[in-house]
């Protein structure tokens, strides 16, 4: 794939909030002690791009005069990801806010719970004329858009917002990538506005992240014939439905998606498979250890794009995200946050001997 001159290697359309995790992998509701940080699903995957150099960008919204909002671009500072997007007031104590999301890790048999509380959330509002798209993505430069459905489909403006964002995109030769990520919560009551909308969208992109329910639910495919639930139905249902998302959505290069086996909230088997051109590459399940589990998916989807970005062959796109998704799960945040590529390397190695 042809990656254009960019002076962000990877920008998004997001919504930044807050995870508060109970610290000791306690529970939520017994624990008094919890760990702060900053996150969204599409910031996690620029982190492995920002974090080992090339620098990325968020468009995004703030409340204007928050403590949150504040540690949230310090954060975003740390991390060498850019913002963009305006500060709003706040409109009083029942007005706009950043998201929280409040999970604990789990342990052994007892699994991770997540609780969102979205009300009142600024990034509702996303919209796209309030960033400079022609300067962003035509004198600056993007060399991947990255949508994730969950922004898509978080409101009739976000939907909006990413439908342009796509266009532009197109309009400038940056490449677009697209998790499906469905969630059922944001979809009721819009199916076929939102089903539409996640077509187009699909059409544009160059790169399409999923699991068989996301394509779908999202894009309407048959689903695969009943069978076993083991590893090799798993592979070969993904491939079936693959072969015909591909047939309808040409502009796509590369389809991808993650294996994932629990074992208990410590312990997972961990793969991925993906399609490039005609080849298909799979990573096949191997046990990796977890602290905590959320935001694997989307450190697998970021390690995928640094290696489109850095023009290696396919193989290596799948092993790095594979890598790059074990590291965000051997992390309390919810992003993997590599030193250097060797430190990936050794990881997709299974290489854990201590470096001097």
């Amino acid at each position: 794939m042809q990656i254009r001159n960019y002076k962000y290697a990877i920008a998004c359309p997001t919504s930044m909030g807050v995870r508060i995790t109970p610290v000791n992998r306690m529970s939520v509701h017994n624990s008094n002690m919890f760990y702060l940080q900053s996150t969204s699903a599409e910031s996690n995957v620029l982190n492995i791009t920002s974090s080992l150099g090339p620098e990325c960008l968020v468009l995004t919204r703030f409340v204007a005069g928050s403590p949150i909002a504040a540690f949230l671009k310090a954060q975003l500072r740390a991390r060498n990801i850019r913002f963009e997007g305006p500060d709003v007031p706040q409109g009083g104590p029942w007005g706009y806010r950043h998201q929280f999301n409040i999970a604990d890790s789990g342990f052994g048999l007892r699994a991770a719970r997540v609780w969102n509380d979205r009300a009142g959330e600024v990034g509702r509002d996303l919209n796209a004329d309030e960033y400079d798209l022609d300067r962003i993505f035509g004198e600056e430069g993007v060399g991947i858009l990255h949508l994730s459905g969950l922004i898509a489909a978080m409101s009739e403006q976000t939907t909006k917002c990413c439908l342009e964002l796509a266009r532009t995109a197109k309009k400038y030769g940056t490449l677009v990538s697209f998790d499906l990520n469905y969630r059922a919560t944001f979809w009721k009551g819009r199916e076929e506005e939102l089903s539409a909308a996640f077509k187009e969208i699909a059409s544009c992109a160059d790169i399409l992240v999923g699991n068989e329910e996301d394509f779908q639910l999202c894009l309407g495919f048959k689903g695969p014939e009943a069978g076993g639930k083991d590893l090799s139905s798993k592979i070969e249902g993904f491939k079936g439905m693959i072969t015909l998302v591909k047939e309808a959505y040409p502009n796509a290069k590369v389809f991808a998606t993650t294996l994932r086996e629990v074992v208990s909230a410590n312990r997972n088997m961990w793969g991925a498979i993906m399609l490039a051109g005609d080849e298909w590459f799979v990573e096949m399940p191997r046990e990796i250890d977890i602290l905590d589990r959320i935001g694997g998916g989307d450190g697998f989807t970021g390690g995928l794009l640094y290696g489109i970005l850095q023009g290696w062959e396919p193989a290596k796109w799948v092993q790095f995200g594979w890598a790059t998704g074990a590291m965000a799960a051997s992390s309390l945040n919810d992003y993997a946050e590599p030193a250097d590529e060797a430190q990936v390397w050794a990881v997709y190695a299974g290489n854990a001997r201590v470096q001097r």
